[in-house]
């Protein structure tokens, strides 16, 4: 299955930024912040992945919903695709 142009550079804006807040617990590890600020900072990268995630699938389910004989063809049959969501649930 290919995925749009937009979702793929959209998927992977939302990757930079986890990528740089992952970098910045790094960062407050070394420092040594208080942990509550780790936290934070964990749970925004954490909820950005889940979103780029989350962004990845309802983009594959739009594509079996629009062409379900092609998607089942590409291994995306809908009952894969809503194990890939439960998955990321």
């Amino acid at each position: 299955m290919d995925l749009p142009e937009d979702v793929v550079a959209d998927i992977r804006k939302r990757l930079r930024r986890v990528a740089g807040q992952v970098q910045g617990v790094e960062r407050m590890l070394e420092e040594g912040r208080e942990c509550r600020d780790v936290v934070t900072q964990l749970s925004a990268a954490t909820k950005a992945l889940e979103q780029a995630g989350f962004k990845l699938v309802a983009s594959g389910l739009l594509f079996c919903l629009e062409n379900p004989d092609e998607a089942a063809a590409d291994g995306y049959a809908l009952d894969e695709v809503q194990r890939m969501f439960m998955k990321l649930a």
